[in-house]
């Protein structure tokens, strides 16, 4: 996400300006977040490139280096922030982050509460969503880890958007102060059983609850506390990230009247019978206005598969 101000809005055709954060990507596993300054130089294997040659450039454009190599320069949008972001503690990825914003039902205007910070991964895609009049109030426990998250925040120019302190949610609980008017809750903890008695005194009615847990026992206990707190139905689901295998066959070769050889070249995408592994169950549990109850939902974020009912 670029910096919210007007003039620095989100558009893949803004020129790039002194002091702003580019994404410099080499190929698609090669990336890297750098700083634009006039007096700057980027080298790597292709040359140095000029940051000066950059300045006035709309983001996306491909520059050279003095051997005639090239590299693009991208937006830094979450998607991208993810892969090269530096890694204080074991993040989300894209599949995660989606499937938490579209069942956390985060849209614009929204205050979400995050728990914990870590290395910002989540915080950038959810501040994206809330923007421009919502606000994340993410918090950790580490200090370091807070300054370090504050810093990458103002450098992406999403500060205002996000608000990061120094809290123990598990001993201490969320603030007072805003109770009763966070639209959702995610709980990234050891032990996020802890957190939900004072995560249900934050949500809005109608609010939805997520947890992020990398063991089916750590779902198992935070489970049995949801149901002490209005909890009515739990469901468990993996879903496993499955490639799809692309090649081309010749489905139909034939001889046509003027003894031409004529090929039809058909593409095929067959799922991979390898699926990747297990990164960890989400559980959503979601606040009912009418019933007073929380009704919810459990899914591993990395399968398909039904498992058996908690």
């Amino acid at each position: 996400m670029l910096p919210t101000e007007s003039k620095k809005a989100l558009s893949f055709k803004r020129c790039i300006e002194d002091g702003d954060l580019v994404i410099v990507y080499e190929r698609h596993d090669v990336m890297k977040p750098v700083k634009v300054t006039k007096d700057g130089v980027l080298q790597n294997r292709f040359g140095f490139y000029k940051h000066s040659d950059w300045i006035g450039k709309p983001l996306g454009t491909k520059v050279f280096s003095n051997k005639g190599k090239f590299v693009y320069l991208l937006a830094p949008t979450p998607e991208l922030w993810t892969l090269v972001l530096s890694h204080r503690t074991q993040i989300l990825y894209i599949a995660d982050i989606s499937f938490v914003l579209m069942y956390l039902e985060v849209v614009p205007g929204c205050i979400v509460l995050e728990s914990g910070t870590g290395s910002g991964s989540l915080s950038t895609s959810l501040a994206r969503a809330v923007a421009p009049t919502g606000h994340v109030y993410s918090f950790d426990f580490q200090e370091q880890r807070a300054v370090c998250a504050r810093e990458d925040f103002e450098t992406r120019g999403i500060s205002s958007l996000v608000t990061v302190d120094v809290r123990d949610i598990q001993g201490q609980g969320f603030p007072e102060k805003l109770s009763g008017l966070a639209d959702s809750v995610f709980l990234d903890l050891p032990q996020p059983w802890l957190a939900v008695p004072s995560a249900a005194k934050m949500l809005k009615e109608d609010g939805v609850l997520c947890s992020f847990s990398p063991c089916i026992e750590q779902v198992q206990r935070t489970c049995e506390v949801l149901r002490s707190y209005f909890i009515r139905k739990t469901k468990t689901r993996t879903m496993k990230n499955r490639d799809q295998a692309r090649h081309r066959s010749n489905e139909d070769d034939t001889i046509s009247h003027d003894n031409s050889y004529n090929a039809t070249s058909v593409v095929m995408a067959p799922p991979c019978s390898e699926a990747r592994g297990h990164t960890g169950y989400l559980t959503f549990a979601k606040l009912q206005c009418l019933y007073l109850s929380l009704k919810g939902w459990i899914y591993n974020s990395t399968s398909y598969h039904v498992l058996d009912t908690l």
